[in-house]
């Protein structure tokens, strides 16, 4: 027997930006992390492709929230030339009334929920001290990052290094005008890192060569690396996994079996297993990640599906009490039992 539902709703970017809050967010991942969760819960992503479209699904039941669902993301790179671009979605079910729930427009919840993450891991990985910051990278990712961090440390000065003078400058310019954060730009990645505290690697080299090295840290340093998602891509020295203590995954198989850096690390015989860690670890309380004050620690990112459906459902949650959430004009059928 079939019955029709009342249709979800629609969240778009613009309203996901004007109810978002770095706090709000940053607490509900660490929340989540906290409590153990089965691997059933949150698969490993999956990847569908058939000559140049692609199609990567990364889907998500948390424990404890209320919706669960997946997102979704596609490109043909046939279309690029009229259309370049990945569009992402995120498809929301609630545990209440096992129906859609809602449809968010991911493209900034994206950027959102990987910030929100390396801060939620950072916030455990840093002293509580105000902190030096190198940011290796201009772009989105680098600014939502910065942003982020600064929820959860005093950021005494922020050090900017990007391929491009004028973005470097102007990203500067916004962190100092928005955060009131002491920031300037240099062209040298070395430059940038010498005596941070905390090194933001938010930008792969185009032709995917490091970008930051292990001789380069002082000790003490909290790397957090988000730019190497996928096997071909690099961003790290295999220099930098030696280096580093403890290695926090908040996807541990994915990061150690799937990525560039790690799988490069491997190929010259570095062996980062004995002390490679998941986020749930970490944020759980079963590692102490303050043992070793002199200790490099690193936070190293694919991004998961648990991510997107928590800081989704902060944002459903706050759009519709803002009455920023679009009803759409739809409806599904459901199969009965």
């Amino acid at each position: 027997m079939q019955t029709q539902i009342q249709g979800p709703v629609f969240v778009s970017a613009e309203a996901a930006e004007r109810v978002f809050d770095w706090a709000a967010a940053i607490g509900i991942l660490q929340k989540a992390y906290a409590v153990p969760h089965p691997p059933s819960a949150v698969p490993n992503r999956t990847v569908a492709e058939e000559g140049r479209a692609w199609l990567r699904t990364l889907p998500a039941v948390p424990p404890g929230c209320r919706y669960f669902g997946a997102k979704l993301m596609g490109m043909s790179t046939a279309a690029t030339r009229a259309a370049p671009g990945v569009e992402y979605v995120i498809v929301l079910f609630d545990r209440e009334t096992s129906r859609i729930a809602a449809f968010v427009d991911a493209n900034l919840v994206t950027g959102y929920r990987t910030a929100a993450t390396s801060a939620a891991a950072l916030d455990r990985l840093a002293p509580d001290k105000p902190a030096r910051l190198a940011v290796l990278g201009s772009g989105f990712e680098a600014s939502t990052h910065v942003r982020a961090f600064a929820a959860v440390r005093d950021l005494s000065e922020v050090i900017v290094c990007s391929t491009t003078p004028e973005r470097r400058e102007a990203f500067a310019r916004n962190v100092t005008a928005d955060l009131g954060i002491s920031a300037r730009a240099v062209g040298d990645a070395q430059e940038a890192v010498r005596g941070a505290d905390i090194v933001l690697c938010a930008a792969r080299s185009k032709d995917e060569q490091p970008i930051l090295f292990g001789d380069w840290l002082s000790p003490g340093t909290i790397v957090i690396s988000i730019g190497s998602t996928i096997p071909q891509q690099r961003e790290i020295d295999v220099s930098v996994v030696s280096a580093a203590d403890i290695i926090v995954c908040d996807m541990l198989h994915e990061v150690m079996e799937d990525t560039g850096d790690m799988i490069a690390a491997r190929k010259v015989g570095i062996d980062a297993t004995g002390k490679a860690y998941s986020l749930n670890a970490l944020l759980a309380g079963e590692i102490d990640a303050h043992r070793d004050a002199a200790s490099i620690r690193m936070f190293k990112s694919v991004g998961g599906g648990l991510q997107d459906v928590v800081v989704a459902e902060l944002i459903l949650t706050k759009a519709l009490e803002a009455g920023l959430a679009t009803p759409l004009p739809i409806t599904f059928q459901t199969k009965g039992a």
